[in-house]
């Protein structure tokens, strides 16, 4: 696929082409912030030819090891695509949640290697929130380095991050309730702890005010050594952000009910 190339779209509407995403214009998509190199359009080309991308818009958020798109589906609805940049990618924000996974364990130790297993990494951290009843993207499939997901948003614009979202104390007492149980959620039942939850990994459905874990890329699972580690850190994040509403909690009894509700689940199978 030497010249084939994905067609930009700065915004989609009723113009698009959504059956001809991929032509062969390679000045129609600039390789950008190292996230389309050859390899990336081909996975992009290959998602494509099986019906799930029909079309590719502009980028909706920029981390540090990856880039979000909107893009339309087959079925023309709006999907979101997050490609995790192999070139550039570091493994500084990465590595302390790689040692230990056993996920990692016979993975081979290149950079292109790791970024593909944790994208699977990511799409199976979210099938198992999702199962329990924990709200997150809900995966689509993922392809190498890119994770093809749920868009969660309106009008091709995403849902805010909690930390930009105008809470009254009613409903932020109300988020920090669901917040909380879905970090029992993850542990007791999915045996997750997100690993790196604050007020930037939380979106806000505006609708109904409740709020929804993103970014489980590096979510670990509890056999991990530094799992608790990250649990204390999560809900320690938690607490001091919502503390600002006149929300009184402690961190220790927390996580304390935590482990003793999985103590109780564990004792039941």
């Amino acid at each position: 696929m030497k010249k084939e190339v994905v067609k930009k779209v700065q915004n989609i509407d009723t113009n698009v082409d959504k059956k001809r995403m991929l032509r062969k214009d390679s000045d129609t998509l600039k390789v950008r912030d190292n996230v389309f190199d050859e390899p990336t359009l081909k996975t992009l080309y290959t998602l494509s030819n099986k019906g799930i991308v029909a079309a590719l818009g502009g980028s909706i958020s920029t981390g540090k090891e990856a880039n979000i798109f909107l893009a339309v589906g087959e079925d023309e609805s709006d999907i979101a695509i997050k490609i995790y940049r192999i070139a550039s990618s570091t493994f500084n924000s990465m590595e302390k949640y790689i040692l230990g996974d056993p996920r990692f364990r016979n993975i081979r130790h290149s950079k292109r290697d790791i970024i593909f297993a944790w994208t699977k990494k990511e799409e199976r951290n979210l099938i198992r929130a999702k199962e329990a009843g924990v709200r997150a993207p809900i995966p689509i499939i993922s392809e190498r380095n890119m994770l093809v997901m749920e868009f969660l948003g309106e009008n091709e614009q995403p849902y805010p991050q909690l930390r930009d979202f105008t809470l009254n104390k009613e409903q932020a007492q109300k988020v920090f309730d669901i917040v909380s149980e879905y970090i029992e959620k993850l542990y007791v039942k999915a045996n997750l702890v997100h690993g790196d939850l604050s007020e930037y990994n939380i979106i806000i459905d505006p609708n109904s005010i409740e709020p929804i874990f993103i970014d489980m890329g590096q979510s670990v699972t509890l056999e991990h050594p530094r799992a608790r580690e990250f649990i204390i850190r999560d809900i320690e994040n938690v607490v001091r952000y919502f503390r600002k509403f006149g929300i009184k909690a402690d961190p220790d009894q927390m996580l304390s009910d935590i482990r003793e509700k999985k103590r109780i689940e564990t004792s039941k199978s």
